[in-house]
Order: C-alpha cells, then structure tokens, then sequence
C-alpha cells in the first residue's frame, strides 16, 4: 500500500491584496514542495516582492489563506538587505544559525568572518545576505532579486549552492542564465493571477507566449459577443421591458469584462534613443595601456581598437578594473603608461546606476525635468513629461511621488527616461539590467540591437551579453586582460582557465620547475616604409585638424538667415562642408589601412 503523500511545506489558497481602488492580486493559490527550485516571474510593478513577503510571513492579505507545514523553517533575502552587528559572523549567526555554520558560510561567499559591517559594496551586502540565509538552513529559502550587483563568479557560486542545497527555493531575478540553470517549476504572475508551469525557466517564453495568444483570442470572442448581444439588444428594443432589462444587464455585465480584462492587459514599454551625428569611423584606440594603483596592477599593457557600430562588453570580478577601462577609454582617467587615442565627433552617453544623482526626496517630475517646466526635449522635439513618462510605463500619478517609493525596477526605467532622452553616438551602459523585468530587458536589448551607434556594456548579466556583444573584453583582478570576439560564452570557450584563481602558494612551489627554454635570437622588427611614415603622421595631422573646420562651417550654416542673405556664399559653404567631410571620412580610411600594415609588419 502506497504511503500518502505528504503536505506542501507551504501553500497559498485564494490569496488576495488590494493595492488602492484595485487588487494588486486575488485568487492566487500556489504550493512549494520539498527541495523544489521555482521562479516568480512576472512584471516590474506586477507584486512579485508582495507575494514573496506573503510568502515569508511578513504581510497578512486581505483574504484567503497561508497553510505552513508544522516545523517548517524559511529564510528570506530582499531587494535591499540591511547588515548590521559587530561583526560579518556576528550578523550571519543572528539569525539563529550555529556561530561556526555562519562562519563556514561567509568564507563560501568570499568574506573575511571577522570584518565589520560597514563600508559594504552593493556586492558584499548581497553575498552577506546570502551567507545569513545558507547559514540559518532553511526548509523553504526566498530570494528576491540574489543577482544584483554579484559578479559572474559569485552567481556561479550561487548557482552551485541552491542546486546542490536541501532547501526548496523561491526566486524573484531577471537574470535568463541563472533561473535557467537553477529551476524546475516556474510561477508567473500576470493579470493579478498566478499560473504555473511544472518544467524549469528554459521553457518559460514559449509556454507564455502560448498563453497570451490563448487570452487575445478570448479577447476577441468577447468582443464579438458584446457586437451580437448589443445588435440583439436594440432590435429587441421594443418587446417586452423584463427581457430589455435582462439583456442590458446582460450586456452591461459583458462590457464590464471587457473593461476588466482590457485594464489587466500588459502595457509596453516603449523604448528610444535619440542618435546623434554619426561619430568617426574610429571611436578609440588604445595602445600598450596600462593603470595602477600603488602596489596593485589594475591594468597590464594592453591594447584595442573600437570602431563606430562596435557592440563592446567588459566582464570580470567586482573590483577587477572594469569602471577603470571604462574611464580610459572615454579618456576620463589617464593611464600610467600607453596612449589613449578618442574619435572625432562623439557624443558619448554615460548611464551608471552608481553615478545618479537621484535624491530619494525628488518627485518623478524634478527628476525628468531638472531644468523646470513641464517637457523635456526628445529627438530635438519639446514632449511633455507625462507623455514621455507613460513611454516608460509611469502613470500621471506617479508623477508627484518621491523617487523613494520607486522599487528597484522602476528606478532603474526612471535612469533610462532620463538618460535615452539625451543625443548619443557613443552608449555607456553600466550594469543595465538590474532590477529590470524580463520584458523590459528584451525590449532594451532590442534598442541597442538597433542602435546606430557604438555601445560599451558592462555587465554580470550572462545571456545579456552574448546577445549583444560583437567583442568581449574580461579582467581577471590580476591585471591580465583578454579580448575575444562574440560575448561571454566565446571568451571562456577562447580563454579557459583566464577567469580560474591562482593555485596555492605550496601547490605552486611543489609543482616539478620546467627547465627554461632556450632563449631565441631577436628577431629584427619591419617598420614602415619612409613614404608610408610620412603619409601617416599627414593624415594624423588632418584627422586632427579637419573637425574644427567641419565645426565652424556648420555654426556658419547654422544661421537661418544667411540663404536669404547672401545665397551664393550659402552655396559655398555647403559645398566646402561636403568636402570636408569627405576629406575626414577618406583620411581616417586611410589612418586604418596604414596604422594595420604597421602592427602587421611589426608582428613580422
């Protein structure tokens, strides 16, 4: 005889909230079973942090029920952990944890036990956090959003514990990678609703798809059955009043549906970009760069060439240098060594999340509209800050509000608002998708896809990147820097091993010591030829010098008045800026083609 199956360790039945005049969500009714790995999926603003908290206990709902198993254990990791006590061990063990098991957990996580909690970055906090929650060894552990400002090696590190963990796991991330190799159910939260999918996130998008083509087919039934019933209803106008009043309640009810259903639907968010003048073919090029700072190398001598429409990703450990090279290549910090080379004409967009100056007391206006007024210029056009917030799916109301009561996702849209507004013909992007939900983050990708410009990304986000980049540039926090072509995936395949840490002091020294190899005569380097060095340092000369021309003809052109005026010098004007450009667009060709033919004859 079978035995019966046992309880879930926890269960939602017919929960609901009410968020204002509407319910955030009713009737949602989900079971977590031992050592299952599900995600919560669903949009920025949809209540996957809410549900989570109900989940934790945190918050009771308006109706419906919280059933836990007798002895059940949980532990929980928000959006923003705070870390507070003495020590990092002293903090991990306040949860209850064995003093020892927070020790061992925070060395997991790359933390000294023994260090204070203050002066955290963004990375330490979450993997603190995270230490906290493993340490506690919880039957049923919820994590919102565990990615956030981890690097590639800690999400793996993440990665490894919960799929080898006890624990059954609920996580909230929009990282693709991660709940594609952690999870086996998903959960999504749409239309107020929970639905769930048994199989993990790899099948996530098209099961979705399925289902929103099933619900705009209902949509369009509905429609046609509200057109029969009010054809039916108004030629029936003169029968019997009991049967007018029992179809127009009937008809009323439909449209009430409708405008029910209508008001779940998902809104989109409708991204732009304002290009600039296109840039010079060559945006930068870097030789024989290097940075440190006292004793430690950022930076070994390297060298590349980024070139208008170039999609460059920058991976690596936190702390390896990658806000650094960033800085050089925009020529915003110099190097202790090396040449940094800029383009002509960029017009370069910088958006950090850790460089805002969002002030948690400014309204969403204020910080759309830091000039004043009531528009802001988009594409060299004025818009109203209300229709170019609603772009970015912020509703008039949400207008007056304090940035403090954004959620992570919505301040993370509000950076773009206020950044894509801007003209840009050089991309900045430092870590780019956090916080953002899933749609939002294919529709980014889709604008940067189609981005005219060139694009430098920094990012943990894996399948971000190999989506995107053309070229990939890691750091390993030893100095020691790659550049492969493709995105993530093609750098490891390419670069095995460069991201490994170094072997143990003792492993090193008892590794058997190679004989040195025998030393090669040197090898004499090719050079230019004398005609081929002279036509490089002109056009090096011209490359630098035609800009300010094209700049002064174009302020001349500028004048609205001067056709009218004098017609003729016009005329001139406009031809000679046709020149110049074709003269600055055939001397940085010809740059190319030389400066390739030296770096060819000196690799021999």
């Amino acid at each position: 005889m079978a035995s019966p199956a046992r309880p879930p360790l926890i269960a939602l039945k017919d929960i609901r909230l009410q968020d204002g005049p509407r319910p955030l969500f009713e009737g949602v009714s989900l079971a977590m079973e031992p050592r299952a790995r599900a995600c919560l999926v669903g949009r920025n603003g949809a209540g996957k942090s809410t549900l989570m908290r109900i989940m934790a206990g945190q918050i009771e709902p308006d109706a419906g029920e919280r059933i836990v198993r007798s002895g059940t254990r949980f532990a929980y990791v928000g959006q923003e952990p705070l870390i507070a006590g003495e020590s990092l061990k002293a903090y991990a063990a306040s949860g209850g944890a064995d003093p020892w098991q927070a020790e061992a957990w925070l060395e997991t996580f790359g933390l000294d036990p023994s260090r204070g909690t203050g002066g955290l970055s963004g990375g330490e906090v979450r993997r603190a956090a995270l230490a906290r929650a493993f340490a506690e060894a919880p039957d049923v552990i919820l994590l919102d959003e565990p990615t956030n400002h981890l690097d590639i090696p800690a999400i793996e590190r993440l990665e490894a514990e919960l799929t080898s963990s006890r624990s059954a796991a609920l996580i909230v991330s929009h990282d693709r990678r991660f709940l594609e190799r952690v999870t086996d159910t998903c959960y999504w939260l749409e239309g107020r609703q929970v639905r769930t999918l048994n199989r993990g996130f790899s099948h996530f998008d098209d099961w979705a798809e399925k289902l929103l083509e099933e619900e705009a087919e209902s949509l369009r039934r509905l429609d046609r059955a509200i057109e029969r019933e009010t054809y039916t209803f108004y030629r029936s106008i003169t029968g019997r009043r009991g049967r007018n009043e029992g179809r127009a309640r009937a008809l009323a009810a439909l449209r009430q549906e409708r405008q029910e259903r209508h008001r779940d639907q998902r809104r989109s968010l409708e991204l732009s970009l304002d290009a600039a003048a296109s840039s010079g073919r060559l945006v930068a090029e870097v030789k024989g760069v290097s940075k440190a700072y006292g004793e430690r190398t950022i930076l070994k001598p390297f060298s590349t060439r980024i070139m208008r429409g170039d999609r460059l990703a920058i991976v690596g450990p936190n702390g390896a240098g990658k806000t650094t090279l960033v800085k050089l290549l925009l020529g915003e910090l110099a190097p202790d060594a090396g040449s940094v080379r800029l383009g002509t004409n960029l017009s370069p967009l910088y958006l950090d999340q850790a460089r805002d100056d969002l002030k948690s007391d400014m309204t969403l206006w204020d910080a759309l509209t830091p000039m004043g007024g009531d528009s802001i210029m988009v594409g060299g056009q004025p818009r109203h800050v209300a229709s170019w917030a609603k772009d970015f799916l912020f509703s008039e109301s949400q207008l007056r509000q304090p940035v403090s009561t954004l959620s992570g996702g919505e301040r993370n849209r509000l950076l773009l608002a206020r950044g894509l507004a801007r003209p840009a013909n050089l991309l900045v992007l430092d870590e780019p998708t956090n916080d953002l939900d899933m749609e939002t983050l294919d529709r980014l990708e889709d604008l940067l896809a189609e981005f005219d410009g060139t694009l430098i990304l920094v990012s943990h986000d894996r399948d971000f990147v190999d989506r995107l980049a053309t070229s990939t540039i890691g750091l390993n926090g030893r100095g020691d820097v790659v550049e492969s072509p493709g995105g993530y995936s093609d750098l490891l395949a390419q670069n095995p091993g460069f991201f490994d840490p170094l072997p143990a002091p003792d492993t090193a020294a008892s590794k058997p010591v190679s004989p040195p190899a025998r030393a090669e005569p040197p090898r004499k380097t090719a050079k230019l030829s004398y005609k081929d060095a002279r036509r490089l340092d002109e056009v090096t000369a011209l490359i630098a010098e035609l800009p300010a021309t094209i700049s002064d003809l174009e302020t001349a052109l500028a004048d609205a008045s001067l056709y009218a005026r004098d017609p003729a010098r016009f005329t001139a004007l406009s031809a000679k800026l046709d020149q110049a450009r074709a003269r600055l667009s055939a001397a940085e060709e010809e740059w190319l083609m030389l400066e390739e033919r030296r770096e060819a004859l000196e690799r021999g």
